[in-house]
């Protein structure tokens, strides 16, 4: 079939024009605890990609570290999804967040890896878990305390073992000291290493190692952080020292409650409250029960 010039001109231009509304297609770029990425990037973000007809995209890093990225103005995400308040805080501070809610739970536990050394050490029980990490070769995973609240959880919880177990100097025979480069390693590698073996065991969120189906050592209420109640009465006693923007700063523990909110600076702050109500949803919490999450606790933050 031949067109006239008027037609080939009238057709280009009507494809030209449809082109910036297909590439302004809706999207929902959401920031997220970097132990969130399996809930989030396999179940959670594709449900509410698919229902709602837009595209999802995620950025799992270390809380902290997005925090201070968001208000920054490096980063602009639709929805920001932490692990405890202090993340959250950051951005209340810098004026960017007027409420977070919460949308699960979870607890710190030491997971191991399925074909390391120690793992059958780890799976009858007959030597405590903290006698295991001692041991020569023994290798441990942990996470930036500066830019990951795991980092600094799992400070607390060894601080809070030595005080449980009755052992002195537990957290630095462990550990060394609070910032140890040859164990710290990004959120979103951590267990992944630990699944192939280049490391005998590692700090984890129940949640995280659940879904991602790795062996763990579950640790008593009294050091796992997991319920606001024992906050007072012992997850008090565990702090430390560690220097933040240039200054010397003391940290304590936080119940480990994952936290939503749209900054102010989301470009899609209505699909962003959409997904936060998704999150809260029967759907969105039977998704987190089967990746290994609790149900959510305390009340909204602001």
């Amino acid at each position: 079939m031949q067109f006239s010039r008027k037609h080939r001109i009238a057709l280009a231009l009507s494809v030209c024009l449809a082109l910036p509304a297909a590439a302004q297609a809706e999207h929902l770029f959401v920031a997220f605890a970097g132990s969130m990425g399996n809930v989030m990037n396999l179940h959670l973000g594709p449900a509410f990609a698919k229902a709602n007809h837009v595209e999802f995209r995620g950025d799992g890093q270390g809380a902290y570290g997005l925090a201070h990225l968001i208000a920054g103005h490096q980063l602009t995400p639709d929805v920001f999804v932490s692990i405890t308040p202090g993340p959250i805080e950051v951005l209340m501070k810098a004026g960017l967040v007027k409420k977070a809610y919460p949308v699960a739970s979870t607890q710190m536990c030491i997971a191991y890896s399925p074909n390391g050394p120690f793992a059958k050490d780890f799976k009858d029980g007959k030597m405590p878990w903290y006698k295991i990490l001692q041991q020569p070769g023994a290798t441990f995973g942990r996470t930036d305390p500066k830019t990951d609240p795991q980092g600094q959880n799992i400070v607390f919880v060894m601080q809070l073992a030595e005080k449980y177990y009755h052992q002195p100097g537990l957290a630095q025979k462990i550990l060394g000291p609070v910032e140890n480069p040859q164990q710290i390693f990004t959120e979103m590698s951590l267990l992944a290493r630990l699944k192939a073996g280049q490391i005998a065991a590692s700090s984890g969120y129940l949640s995280a190692v659940k879904s991602l189906h790795l062996p763990y050592v579950k640790l008593p209420v009294e050091i796992n952080l997991s319920d606001p109640n024992y906050k007072k009465s012992w997850y008090d006693k565990a702090s430390f020292q560690l220097k933040l923007d240039g200054r010397d700063k003391t940290v304590t523990s936080q119940p480990l409650v994952f936290y939503a909110a749209v900054p102010t600076t989301a470009p899609n702050p209505k699909l962003g409250e959409a997904f936060i109500k998704f999150m809260q949803s029967p759907e969105g919490q039977k998704m987190f029960r089967d990746d290994g999450y609790s149900a959510p606790k305390g009340e909204p933050l602001g």
